[in-house]
């Protein structure tokens, strides 16, 4: 069986060229190699457009459009909705019971979020917990990757830490607490002083360094027996029987296309272009563009280095172009408007196939509800069988 991979985007806006070459060309690229789960995450939105319902409605399915414009195959990966499925919810109603209030407040983004997203009140329990719901999301399908960028790796890893945490209070023994201690006893106490410390600082703070010395140690300790050492271990890595597999990071490459004004591509800076926009709109955008400031007249040289123009060069051209861009700036052998036509005709060439794409489903919408309902129905049922395991786990089918 293929590994499984597990991603979602939020359907706040359109989705531009910054989100296919960020996320959708690693997305579509991994369809073939892996078993994928992709899905809408519209509670998501949620924790930051509460109150702007009507937007999340217009957007979820605009954005699927966008996704099969990519190159995303219902055939090969599970497309599905988020809020269609509760299991979600009530795995992260679970997962909240035993997760310190400290590990949300230290997630980077959340404070971050606040100070960038000033213009709205952000001080609500959902906006806190979203890292938990979005553990719920990767866990309830036992992914076993999670493709991130590095702003987004401290999720993944709150992730881990709440199935570590989970497999440790649910996945134990009857009576764990009292097998523990004896096996704890078999050993010298200066020894189990040096492991709890050991097991404390890993769990709590992640030193694998001295949870590697602590298992080094249980492994060839004489005393212990086999079942004394399978025991201690889940006991000191803060596991149990795995009923949440930890994911791990499937680290991506940041993207390399900026926005339009050499910052990050995003639609609230107004320096994006969508993926569906049109063929004027694009030629517009990108002539207006800013360039080096030092190019005040045509015969003036200039440095590509400081022209936002240059990282889409970049992503867009071969090694000749990017030469060819780079002695013409420097010279002032070609204009910024020249300069500009080759992005132009690459953005065109890249977009053609995907409006190709898209075309049928903007013509007939009811084909791409069809897509998300056949996937949120198989995603349901996966979700569903790991709810089974949670419940059972923590006593509650009753």
């Amino acid at each position: 069986m293929k590994e499984r991979v597990l991603s979602g985007m939020r359907p706040t806006g359109a989705l531009h060229l910054g989100h296919y070459h960020g996320a959708l060309k690693n997305w579509v690229r991994l369809q073939s190699e892996m078993d994928c789960y992709f899905f809408v995450a519209d509670w998501h939105a949620l924790t930051t457009h509460y109150a702007s319902r009507e937007v999340i409605e217009k957007n979820v399915y605009e954005m699927v459009i966008d996704w099969l414009a990519t190159g995303l195959d219902p055939e090969q990966c599970t497309l599905f909705l988020q809020s269609r499925i509760p299991e979600h919810a009530e795995l992260f109603t679970l997962l909240a019971m035993g997760t310190p209030l400290g590990w949300l407040e230290r997630v980077p983004t959340y404070k971050d979020q606040q100070e960038k997203l000033k213009d709205k009140d952000l001080t609500t329990y959902g906006f806190l917990g979203y890292p938990l719901l979005q553990a719920a999301d990767i866990l309830i399908y036992k992914a076993k990757y999670v493709p991130v960028g590095e702003d987004q790796a401290s999720h993944v890893e709150l992730t881990r830490e709440a199935a570590r945490r989970f497999n440790h209070l649910y996945g134990r023994e009857i009576n764990a607490e009292a097998k523990i201690e004896a096996s704890l006893a078999k050993l010298p106490k200066d020894s189990v002083k040096r492991l709890e410390k050991s097991r404390k600082a890993y769990q709590e703070t992640g030193d694998t360094k001295a949870m590697e010395g602590a298992l080094g140690y249980i492994a060839s300790a004489p005393e212990l027996s086999v079942e004394d050492r399978e025991r201690l271990e889940g006991y000191f890595k803060g596991t149990g029987k795995i009923v949440l597999p930890e994911p791990q990071i499937l680290l991506t490459e940041a993207s390399k296309l900026p926005g339009l004004d050499g910052a990050k591509m995003s639609k609230s800076y107004n320096n994006a272009i969508a993926i569906r926009e049109d063929r004027a709109t694009i030629e517009q955008k990108v002539k207006r563009m800013p360039t080096d400031p030092a190019r005040v007249k045509r015969t003036d040289v200039g440095n590509p280095e400081k022209c936002p123009v240059w990282q889409f060069h970049v992503v867009y051209g071969n090694e000749a172009q990017r030469q060819w861009v780079s002695q013409g700036c420097t010279t002032a052998g070609i204009g910024c408007l020249e300069c500009k036509q080759p992005i132009i005709d690459a953005i065109l060439r890249e977009q053609q196939p995907m409006l190709e794409r898209a075309e049928p489903y903007m013509k007939n919408p009811k084909i791409v509800r069809d897509i998300v309902d056949a996937g949120t129905e198989k995603a349901r049922v996966t979700a569903q069988e790991t709810m089974r395991d949670v419940r059972e786990a923590i006593g509650l089918n009753y």
